[in-house]
C-alpha cells in the first residue's frame, strides 16, 4: 500500500461528488451489453453520445446535453455500422463530429447537425477501411487537426489523416505493425509525440507514433496492465491492471524508465476493469471502477509519495461505462471541476456526477481554474505528420472570456487599463509619447479584434436552428433552478458590462492615436 500521510496541506482534500437530481438525469435509455471493455460514453458540451443495444447491426444515440428526462423510444440513431459499435469519440476540435468504430472492420466519421435529429443518420461522412479485422478502439490527437488513430484486432494501429476530400479512405498515412496481441489501451503525452499503449501481453510501450519505433518497453510480469495514461507534462504513466493474485491494482511509472514501477498498490478483489482519467490542470487522477460504483480519487505530486489519496465516491449503483465532460464543460459557478456521466445499464439510466470543491464565495475561483486545453487544434495535420510539435492552444475558463469556442483573445480590462497610454485619467486632448504610440499595421489590428468580437457576439445571438436551439437550457422548473438562471443572467450582464469597457477603452486609444498621427504630420 501507497504511504499516505496523515496531515497534508490541499485546496483539493475536500472534493466530494454530488449526483444530478433524477430530472436530470437521462431515463429510459437503451445501454447497449456489449461485454468490451470501453467506456460506450463520449461527451463534449453539447451532444452526449451513448453505444445502445440494436439489433441487425450497431448504433449509438447523440442526445443535446441539455435535454434530461425520459428519452423518447423512437429517438434518431446514428446506425450505419453492419456490427456492433465498440468505441465512439468526439472530435476535441469540432463539437459536431464524432468517429465510431465497430466489429465490422470500419471506423466512420459522422457529422451531426445542430439542430434536433428528426430521422437517423446512415450515411456517414467518411469511412476508413483499412483493418482485417474488429476495430476496437479509436483516439483523436490532442493538438493536431483531423489525425485519427485506430487500433483493431489484427494487431494493428492506424494512423489516418481526415484531410482528405475523399469519402472512402482506404489508406492509412501510418501503419504501426508492432503489438503481438490486441491493444487494450492507447493515451498520447501533452503535445501527441509519443503514444503510450497497453496490450494483452502484458506490456506497456513508449511508442513514437511517426517514426513507428518502441522507445521503452515494460515487461514487469506481477503487474497484468490493462489500461495506461499519460500524467500530462510530468513524465510520469499511470496504469490499471490486476495482480498476481486477480487483485485489483495500480502502478506508476517513470516514462524515461519502465523496468519497474516507482509505485504499485492493490486496491480491492473485485472483477471489473479500472478505467483511470487525469486532470492535468488540477493534477487530480480519478479511478472509475466498472462493475461498481465507486470513483477513487487522489492527487498526483512530482516526489514521493507520488499518489496522494484524497477519497472515494460510493454508489450503490454499478456503473458499465463512463463518459467524461470536457474542461470547458463545466460549470464554474459551483466550483465544479470534473463532470462524469455513469452508465447505468440496469435502469437504463445516465446520472451526471460533479466532482465540486467546496467554497463559500460565489465568484470566479481562478486558483482552481488555471488555463486548460481549449477547442482549437495547435497543427495541422500536414505539419505533425512533417515533424512538427506543439503543446495544446490554452483557454481561460472565466465567465466571459469568449476564449472557450476558440474566439480571438482579447485583453482584461484590468490589464488594458495598466497599458502605455491607456490611463483612465488622460482627457482626449492629451498626446500620447511618440515611443508609445502604435504604428497603423496595430491600430488595423484592433479594428480587426472589434470587428471578430461582433461577429461573435452577433453569432451568440443567432443560433437557433430549425426550431431548436441545442445551447438553450429548459425552463426552470425549481426555486433553485430558478436562482441558477438568475446568477447566470446577472453574469451575462456583468459580461457585457466588461465588453462595453473593452470597447470604450479601444474607442479612445485609437482616437488618442488619430489625433497624433494628425499633430505629428502637421508639424512636417
Amino acid at each position: 500500500m501507497s504511504w499516505h500521510p496523515q496531515y497534508r496541506s490541499s485546496k483539493f482534500r475536500h472534493v466530494y461528488g454530488k449526483a444530478a437530481s433524477k430530472e436530470k438525469c437521462y431515463d429510459c435509455v437503451p445501454i447497449t451489453h456489449n461485454v468490451h471493455d470501453n467506456h460506450f460514453c463520449a461527451v463534449n458540451p453539447y451532444f452526449i453520445a451513448v453505444v445502445t443495444e440494436c439489433a441487425g447491426g450497431g448504433a449509438f444515440l447523440v442526445i443535446p446535453i441539455h435535454q434530461t428526462g425520459k428519452l423518447d423510444p423512437h429517438y434518431p440513431r446514428i446506425c450505419g455500422h453492419k456490427g456492433n459499435v465498440l468505441d465512439i469519440k468526439w472530435n476535441p476540435f469540432n463539437d459536431f463530429v464524432i468517429a465510431s468504430c465497430s466489429e465490422d472492420a470500419t471506423v466512420k466519421i459522422w457529422d451531426i447537425p445542430k439542430h434536433l435529429l428528426t430521422r437517423n443518420i446512415t450515411t456517414p461522412k467518411k469511412e476508413l477501411l483499412g483493418h482485417v479485422r474488429r476495430v476496437g478502439l479509436i483516439e483523436w490527437h490532442p493538438t493536431a487537426n483531423n489525425i485519427l488513430f485506430s487500433s483493431g484486432y489484427d494487431y494493428k494501429i492506424m494512423i489516418w489523416n481526415l484531410d482528405s476530400k475523399d469519402a472512402v479512405i482506404s489508406n492509412p498515412v501510418k501503419i504501426l505493425d508492432i503489438h503481438k496481441d490486441v491493444v487494450l489501451s492507447m493515451s498520447f503525452n501533452t503535445d501527441g509525440s509519443l503514444l503510450a499503449t497497453a496490450c494483452r501481453d502484458r506490456k506497456i510501450r513508449l511508442i513514437d507514433p511517426r517514426a513507428g519505433a518502441v522507445l521503452q518497453e515494460a515487461s514487469y510480469k506481477s503487474h497484468k496492465v490493462n489500461k495506461v495514461l499519460f500524467l500530462g507534462n510530468m513524465e510520469k504513466l499511470f496504469s490499471t491492471g490486476t495482480s498476481r493474485w486477480n487483485n485489483r491494482q495500480i502502478a506508476l511509472w517513470d516514462q524515461n524508465d519502465l523496468s519497474m514501477p516507482l509505485l504499485e498498490e492493490d486496491l480491492d478483489g473485485s472483477s471489473g476493469l479500472l478505467f483511470p482519467f487525469y486532470d492535468s490542470d488540477t493534477h487530480m487522477l480519478y479511478v472509475v471502477g466498472k462493475g461498481d460504483g465507486n470513483i477513487r480519487y487522489y492527487e498526483i505530486s512530482p516526489e514521493k509519495p507520488y499518489l496522494n489519496y484524497l477519497m472515494e465516491y460510493r454508489s450503490h449503483l454499478p456503473q458499465k461505462g463512463i463518459g467524461m465532460m470536457p474542461k470547458r464543460g463545466l460549470d464554474v459557478s459551483s466550483c465544479e471541476i470534473f463532470r462524469f456521466y455513469k452508465l447505468i445499464p440496469t435502469k437504463n439510466l445516465i446520472e451526471p456526477i460533479s466532482m465540486i470543491v467546496p467554497r463559500r464565495s460565489e465568484s470566479y475561483q481562478e486558483d482552481i481554474y488555471p488555463m486548460t486545453t481549449g477547442a482549437q487544434p495547435a497543427l495541422t495535420a500536414g505539419e505533425w505528420l512533417n515533424g512538427v510539435n506543439k503543446g495544446p492552444v490554452l483557454v481561460s475558463l472565466r465567465p466571459g472570456s469568449g476564449d472557450m469556442n476558440s474566439l480571438p483573445q482579447f485583453f482584461e480590462p484590468e490589464l488594458v487599463a495598466e497599458m502605455p497610454g491607456l490611463s483612465q485619467n488622460q482627457g482626449e486632448g492629451e498626446e500620447i509619447p511618440a515611443d508609445k504610440t502604435q504604428n497603423p499595421s496595430e491600430i488595423a489590428d484592433g479594428r480587426r479584434q472589434m470587428k471578430l468580437e461582433e461577429k461573435s457576439l452577433e453569432k451568440e445571438q443567432t443560433c437557433l436552428t430549425n426550431g431548436f436551439d441545442v445551447f438553450e437550457r429548459p425552463p426552470p422548473k425549481t426555486e433553485s433552478e430558478l436562482l441558477q438562471v438568475l446568477y447566470r443572467q446577472q453574469d451575462e450582464i456583468r459580461r457585457l458590462q466588461e465588453l462595453i469597457n473593452q470597447r470604450d477603452i479601444q474607442i479612445k486609444q485609437l482616437q488618442l492615436e488619430l489625433r497624433n498621427v494628425y499633430m505629428d504630420t502637421g508639424r512636417y
